[in-house]
């Protein structure tokens, strides 16, 4: 307690010292509070545990007109690449004409960060707090030549759930939020009283910022920062108990961090933490503009052993 207290003070020193309004920082709790898991030491799963008939039977439910609504992005090397991601197509033409019916065959090799491009679930393998992944795993310990032998995205396999959309554009009647807007656990609450929603355990939470208007636009400003929910939202989500938290933007985070000592503090609390999933560089446009608030959301993983995250191409189904 006192040590948090400290980190307050702290904390409320650096924002009265740059003179102007900021987020309270954040600063990852020690093993102890957060290891084993609520799912037990030996889990790999974290809030795929909600996953089961029950939450399948839930989504469904809530399917009445059968509508899909596509919310995964188009896989191309003209797309926003963060870092030093790739992603090429080279096409193989696989032989001259065969028979007597001339069939020919074409085919593509990839050259790609595939688990970290496009629209992409985060895995548990992902992210660290020093050298501890989830559940207190030592990376270092799990890493291998090719891929972890713990915590792969393997191990996930379909989500089908209840899916959540909490359009914080909307609420600020913007069609995108400004850069670098830090969105708040009242943001969040306002959006979801104005929607009339509420949010359940083992719900997919997707949060609309606007930013993905970008996408393809401006790749340069997409990924030169972008709004999202900053650290206090994702610890009320995360009390929330949710399967997975998606937005339009490349980190679902604010970028940078409004306190420029932490990165992305949001990848912590969500992946290291609590054990729920991100799924970044949604298109979630078609959802915020038919005003479609609540779904069923289904989203697999590819089954790359020992990989750190996966390219999807969720749905949303109403």
């Amino acid at each position: 307690m006192f040590e948090q207290t400290l980190c307050a003070f702290a904390a409320l020193a650096l924002c009265v010292g740059a003179g102007a309004a900021c987020a309270e920082s954040w600063t990852p709790p020690p093993a102890s509070a957060r290891c084993p898991s609520r799912w037990g030491g030996s889990d790999e799963r974290g809030a795929a545990n909600h996953q089961g008939p029950a939450r399948v039977l839930r989504a469904a439910s809530l399917i009445r007109s059968g509508e899909v609504i596509e919310l995964g992005r188009v896989l191309e090397s003209a797309m926003p690449l963060f870092g030093t991601r790739r992603f090429e197509v080279h096409t193989k033409r696989t032989g001259p004409s065969l028979g007597a019916n001339r069939r020919r065959s074409n085919e593509e090799i990839v050259i790609a960060e595939i688990g970290q491009v496009g629209t992409q679930l985060d895995m548990f393998s992902h992210q660290t707090i020093g050298n501890d992944l989830y559940n207190c795993v030592d990376s270092d310990e799990i890493g291998t030549r090719n891929g972890f032998s713990r915590l792969g995205v393997e191990k996930i396999g379909m989500l089908f759930t209840r899916g959540v959309l909490v359009d914080v554009a909307a609420l600020k009647g913007v069609d995108t939020l400004p850069q670098n807007y830090e969105i708040a656990p009242a943001d969040l609450q306002a959006a979801l009283s104005r929607q009339g929603v509420a949010i359940e355990p083992g719900d997919a939470v997707l949060i609309h910022t606007g930013w993905g208007r970008l996408w393809g636009v401006d790749n340069v400003k997409y990924n030169a920062g972008c709004p999202g929910i900053g650290a206090a939202a994702a610890e009320w989500l995360a009390r929330q108990d949710v399967m997975l938290l998606g937005a339009d933007n490349f980190p679902v985070e604010v970028a940078p961090n409004p306190d420029k000592s932490i990165s992305l503090p949001v990848h912590q609390i969500a992946l290291v933490v609590n054990g729920i999933f991100l799924l970044e560089n949604m298109k979630l446009d078609e959802l915020a503009a038919k005003q479609v608030y609540e779904f069923a959301f289904v989203v697999q993983p590819l089954k790359i052993k020992g990989g750190t995250g996966s390219t999807v191409a969720p749905v949303a189904i109403r």
